[in-house]
């Protein structure tokens, strides 16, 4: 007898107003419209699209919470194109991860295979500004914490560091995912109180490695940049994984 088949589940079929958005948006990107662009009024995007006003209306109010038009009132009113973001597009994005029950190893597969090579491609490429701002950050917890709160306040500034990186990306892809992952990290640390009790091992040598880092940046050395992000990445995720088990431990207790 075969083996029994998951039934493969269906995608919820899309209301009308929700079509009528994608076909707007596919519209624009083929009419070669930018933000700051006017749409056309109403009345003619009933022509366009065949649809009657309500639908229409709900279309746009579909796109406006997409953040992808932007509603103006007043004289020279009307709906325009907007650029989402990137701010806007975290947020909505982590939504989807919010009831997913993320773990530290989830985050740090990805960022091991991500970060070491974006260390590596900046190598020699940043301006002495951008080199000032990385080590403005790291002295922000240039000493151990002496509470839980500056401990938290920390974990998120020594993160910050890895965003300021992630800015710095010729790829708006790479750039965009690890932010992403930063950010991610950063409310995973503070909602589940995965800086307590505090790790002197985890701050020590995370200050270490992001300043021998900043050091292989300022000299172009890209082998180095990418085995010091390698190893941050890994020492990084084993003492964070040891919160977590803390924090797992302490849950049950409770």
């Amino acid at each position: 007898m075969p083996p029994a088949t998951t039934p493969k589940r269906r995608e919820p079929k899309r209301s009308r107003p929700a079509q009528v958005a994608e076909a707007i948006k596919s519209w624009v990107v083929e009419q070669g419209l930018t933000p700051g662009d006017r749409l056309p009024g109403e009345a003619e995007l009933m022509d366009r699209f065949g649809m009657a006003k309500g639908t229409i209306r709900e279309a746009m109010r579909i796109l406006e919470a997409q953040g992808l038009i932007k509603t103006r009132t007043g004289p020279g009113g009307g709906n325009f194109v907007h650029e989402v973001s990137r701010a806007r597009a975290k947020a909505l994005l982590g939504n989807y991860f919010y009831f997913k029950d993320l773990t530290i190893g989830d985050i740090y597969r990805l960022r091991l295979a991500l970060e070491p090579e974006l260390a590596a491609s900046l190598a020699g490429t940043l301006d002495e500004d951008t080199l000032a701002r990385l080590e403005e950050n790291i002295s922000e917890y240039a000493e151990p914490s002496q509470t839980l709160e500056e401990e938290a306040a920390q974990h998120v500034a020594s993160l910050r560091f890895h965003a300021l990186l992630a800015e710095q990306s010729d790829n708006p892809l790479l750039g965009f995912i690890i932010d992403f992952m930063v950010n991610l990290l950063s409310d995973l640390t503070v909602h589940r109180h995965l800086y307590e009790p505090p790790n002197a091992e985890l701050w020590r040598r995370g200050t270490d490695y992001q300043t021998r880092l900043v050091m292989a940046l300022r000299a172009g050395d890209a082998g180095a940049a990418r085995a010091i992000m390698t190893a941050h990445m890994e020492t990084a995720w084993g003492l964070m994984r040891g919160q977590e088990v803390r924090m797992m431990q302490r849950f049950i207790k409770e």
